[in-house]
C-alpha cells in the first residue's frame, strides 16, 4: 500500500504543484485547505507524513501541530513563507519534525519526506547500542566510544548526546534542550547549551565532532552518519 501523505495549504497552485510531484513518487495524497479540515484528516485518515503551511485561514498551523501532537507521532514537514526565525523555533517546538521555507525545490521535499519516514520506520524501538560514524553509544552500559576509543562524559554531556540521538537526523531545538537537560527554568539559557555542546564535541574529536551541527539560532542536529 502506498504512504498517504496529507498535503494542507490553502494555495490551490500548491496543491496542484505537489499532488503530481508525490504521486508521480509513489506515494497517496489527502489534501486540506484549512486547519479544522487538517484536524479531522489527520485523525481519520492516517496519514503516514503530514506536510503543513503555517498560515491557514481559520487558524495558526502550529495549532494543528499541537492538536496532533495529542493523539500521533506522524511526522510533520511544515512548508512556510513565513522566513523569521521565531517562527521556525516555534513550529519546531511545537512538534513539527522538519521546516521548509517557500520557494522550496521539490526535489529537497521529496528527500526530506523519505527521511522523516525512514526515521519513523525505525522509531519505535531505541536500540542499546547505537552508531554514529565512529561514535558508538552503549545505553546499556553508558558507554560513549570515539573510533574505538572510550569517552569520559559528564552525566549532563551524557544526557545531551542520548538526546540528540534519540532524534537522530532531526533539529533539536535550544528550548528542548535546555527543559530536557535544565529544567523549564532555563529555557532560556542559550549560553548553558553552547558550552556544553561545544565540550561534547571536543570529547568526540574531529570526526565525531563534525556530526553535531548547528542551525542558526534553532538548535542542535545529529547526523545520521
Amino acid at each position: 500500500m502506498k504512504p498517504r501523505i496529507l498535503v494542507v495549504d490553502d494555495e490551490p497552485q500548491i496543491q496542484r504543484f505537489l499532488r503530481p510531484a508525490l504521486e508521480a513518487s509513489e506515494f497517496e495524497v489527502e489534501t486540506a485547505d484549512t486547519a479544522a479540515m487538517a484536524k479531522r484528516l489527520a485523525a481519520t485518515r492516517a496519514p503516514a507524513l503530514i506536510v503543513l503551511d503555517l498560515g491557514l485561514p481559520d487558524g495558526d498551523g502550529k495549532e494543528v501541530i499541537e492538536t496532533v501532537r495529542a493523539f500521533s507521532t506522524v511526522p510533520i514537514i511544515v512548508l512556510s513563507a513565513r522566513e523569521q526565525e521565531v517562527e521556525k523555533i516555534a513550529a519546531l517546538d511545537a512538534g513539527a519534525n522538519d521546516y521548509m521555507e517557500k520557494p522550496f525545490g521539490i526535489g529537497e521535499l521529496l528527500a526530506r519526506i523519505r527521511v522523516a519516514l525512514r526515521q519513523t520506520e525505525a522509531a519505535p524501538v531505541i536500540a542499546p547500542l547505537q552508531h554514529f560514524g565512529p561514535i558508538a553509544l552503549d545505553r546499556d552500559r553508558r558507554l560513549v566510544t570515539s573510533n574505538d576509543k572510550l569517552v569520559h562524559l559528564t552525566p549532563k554531556e551524557y544526557d545531551l548526546l542520548c538526546l540528540l540521538a534519540d532524534n537522530v537526523g532531526r533539529v533539536v531545538t535550544h528550548a528542548t534542550a535546555l527543559q530536557r537537560l535544565w529544567g523549564p527554568a532555563h529555557r532560556d539559557d542559550a549560553q548553558y547549551l553552547r558550552v556544553l555542546v561545544g565540550q561534547l564535541r571536543a570529547k568526540l574529536g574531529t570526526e565525531g565532532a563534525g556530526l553535531i551541527t548547528n542551525e542558526a539560532g534553532v538548535g542542535y542536529r545529529l547526523a545520521e552518519d
